[in-house]
């Protein structure tokens, strides 16, 4: 993806698109150096795309072309390498397919730490699947990488807060703390059910945060040292896929790491074909 070349200069049209591609291709050398792999080894076409709207352009094409998975560059919004830019926050509302926006790792790829981040809440079926998949995701990731697979979700009590601190409503402090145990132990039940459900294997770690998603994840993946989260992504306005969901997308703008999104069996993107 370019940006539109000027149409004042028809004349350095071509020159300006066999530089673009020229570069592109001397990227692709060195990406294979570093990689030791061989000639040939990787199918590998170039299609030079220029647009005002970059996001929708790439929408288009997935769609033409029926693609799985998009990888792009994220790009940073301020110097200290968190957040996303308005082109990919728009790709992770909009993008028809699976969207893995990359930050730079500069170690060994046996050293890359992988987490999810699971919902077992919802009743809704196409949440279920999408999280069972993005549970199997995660395993197959984890497996080129450290091995070492860690698993985030986050529970809740409502109304603990306004329990405990409301004159009017006096629930003795072990009742509520009753209802908070039998909230996180339920929570859990339902995680470990979709973890069993998955039939994933191997090392994984289960990390269960109290709190709103908004806060734990970001935090835990700082902690951490998390270098790629895969999360999903349910829109919530009645068009599927309009979108992300102000839970993820809280998350998204907090998190400094690589991100994979994945989007529901169902998903229905607003940006059409043509």
């Amino acid at each position: 993806m370019c940006p539109e070349f000027p149409r004042k200069f028809p004349d350095y049209q071509k020159t300006y698109d066999e530089l673009l591609v020229a570069q592109t291709k001397t990227s692709i050398r060195s990406a294979k150096a570093a990689l030791t792999l061989d000639e040939g080894s990787v199918d590998i076409s170039i299609e030079l795309l220029s647009a005002k709207t970059p996001a929708t352009k790439i929408d288009q094409y997935v769609l033409r072309q029926n693609h799985d998975l998009v990888i792009k560059e994220a790009e940073p919004r301020d110097g200290d390498g968190r957040d996303f830019k308005a082109i990919d926050l728009d790709l992770l509302r909009k993008c028809p397919c699976a969207l893995w926006l990359c930050r730079p790792i500069a170690y060994s790829r046996q050293l890359i730490k992988v987490a999810v981040a699971i919902d077992p809440d919802s009743a809704e079926e196409a949440v279920e699947d999408l999280s069972i998949r993005m549970l199997r995701l995660s395993r197959a990731l984890t497996d080129s990488c450290s091995s070492e697979m860690h698993i985030i979700s986050c529970w809740d009590c409502e109304f603990e807060f306004y329990l405990r601190s409301n004159a009017w409503v006096k629930i003795p402090d072990a009742q509520i703390a009753e209802a908070d145990g039998g909230t996180q132990q339920e929570h859990r039940r339902a995680l470990q059910r979709l973890i069993k459900a998955s039939g994933i294997s191997g090392n994984h770690k289960v990390h269960h945060l109290r709190g709103q998603a908004e806060e734990p994840i970001p935090s835990f993946v700082e902690n951490n040292k998390v270098d790629i989260l895969v999360m999903g992504t349910v829109g919530r306005t009645g068009l599927l896929g309009f979108l992300i969901g102000n839970t993820a997308e809280n998350i998204v703008e907090k998190i400094s790491c690589s991100l994979l999104v994945r989007k529901p069996p169902r998903f229905v993107s607003p940006v059409k074909a043509y």
